[in-house]
């Protein structure tokens, strides 16, 4: 039997995973391997995987490579190469500490150690953006290895979250949230007193609260090759994100959009340190003074990413063309019109109180450019329809249960 050029062996079983996973199928009719420690639906129950390898381990940074490298041994006799690709954070951060020994087995396209820590310790992050003319909201940080209270002066409410999201997700408390909205100083305390009972020890981002509904948040995807040639640039506005606490910061719906300045100015950002691989920015538009300010950037494609596909830009060819062909493309600014969501019609119709985005929404739900990546043609576990079919009816209760 004949080796095929590559195999994808995606790590992850959420949504991330499963767009990625249709990306590949897409464009090459390819079933990839996924890696995971969880059974998820949207994966374990999907036809497009040819198989997923469990390990409850795999988040365990001594046994990570390990199982990796087990995958590969498994599946090299069938490819000339196999493309690695992490979905989460956790995944992204593990490949990267461990690519002196997993380059001998894969092929991936991921930054170095030491930018991981610039770009992922947010305190570092904003230290870059400062330099390199990136607007951020007013921030202070918080560290949860000192006995002080807080004393920075703000304008409430405030956000808090955790400047290293990996470690608090390893300190779970009661009353856990992703991101807090505060409205008072006493009310600060109390989330920092919390949290640092868990045991979380590292900074916690205290941060102005910058009005604006799901609509002012904005979202861009940016890849660049393993030679440092910057070939895609997005720019989408958000319609929905998750508003339940556990979730929040999670978009479900978003437009394309196109926004040559900013597109340029975080291309430029991504060219002055170096980056290499997808990077997905989040940001939000601060009515008050009229600038886009960015909260982070996710060393990765995103979960609401699959966008890029849908716009004639397949993921999974810019990674392919870039590691396995060695192709060179020139930049492109993607500009379309499409809206993703993984929401029912009605969530959008009911829960989208921006005017101009609801007109936008209802005209490309006409013109039938509207895309949900869950849902697939080509899977055909009836099992998984009958879930995702659950599952959107369960979107209207908990959106009209939780606000934020």
């Amino acid at each position: 039997m004949s080796k095929q050029p590559f195999l994808p062996i995606i790590v992850g079983t959420d949504i991330n995973a499963y767009n990625m996973a249709i990306s590949f199928h897409e464009e090459y009719n390819i079933r990839p391997i996924l890696v995971g420690k969880g059974v998820l639906p949207f994966t374990n129950l999907s036809t497009i995987p040819r198989a997923i390898e469990y390990d409850k381990k795999l988040g365990d940074p001594a046994q990570f490579a390990k199982i990796l490298i087990s995958v590969a041994k498994k599946y090299e006799g069938e490819a000339d190469k196999l493309i690695l690709i992490g979905t989460n954070d956790l995944y992204v951060r593990l490949i990267i500490e461990n690519r002196t020994i997993l380059k001998d087995y894969f092929a991936f396209n991921n930054i170095d150690v030491e930018l991981m820590e610039h770009l992922q310790i947010k305190s570092n992050f904003y230290k870059l953006c400062e330099q390199h003319g990136i607007d951020i909201p007013t921030t202070y940080f918080y560290d949860c290895r000192v006995d002080d209270d807080f004393t920075g002066e703000m304008m409430y409410p405030v956000i808090i979250k955790p400047s290293n999201g990996i470690e608090y997700s390893r300190h779970p408390f009661e009353g856990q949230a992703k991101v807090f909205k505060v409205d008072s100083s006493e009310e600060v305390q109390k989330v920092i007193d919390m949290v640092k009972a868990s045991g979380y020890q590292e900074e916690l981002i205290i941060q102005d609260f910058i009005p604006g509904e799901d609509t002012a948040m904005w979202d861009s995807v940016i890849y660049v090759s393993s030679k440092g040639e910057t070939q895609l640039v997005t720019f989408a506005q958000v319609a929905l994100q998750e508003h339940t606490k556990t979730a929040i910061g999670n978009y479900t719906a978003v437009l394309s959009r196109y926004n040559e300045e900013v597109m340029t100015k975080l291309r430029g950002f991504l060219e002055a340190v170096d980056y290499r691989g997808f990077a997905n920015f989040d940001l939000k538009y601060d009515e008050r003074d009229g600038k886009f300010k960015v909260f982070e950037v996710n060393i990765r494609q995103g979960r609401s990413s699959y966008y890029v596909t849908a716009m004639g830009h397949n993921m999974a060819r810019y990674f392919v063309d870039d590691l396995i062909f060695n192709e060179p493309k020139p930049c492109t600014y993607l500009k379309g019109d499409l809206l993703f969501s993984v929401v029912p019609k009605i969530v959008l119709r009911k829960f989208v109180a921006d005017s101009k985005v609801q007109a936008d929404i209802q005209r490309l739900i006409r013109e039938r450019k509207m895309v949900n990546p869950l849902f697939y043609k080509q899977d055909k576990s009836f099992k998984r329809k009958f879930y995702l079919f659950m599952r959107q009816i369960n979107y209207y209760k908990k959106y009209k249960e939780n606000s934020w």
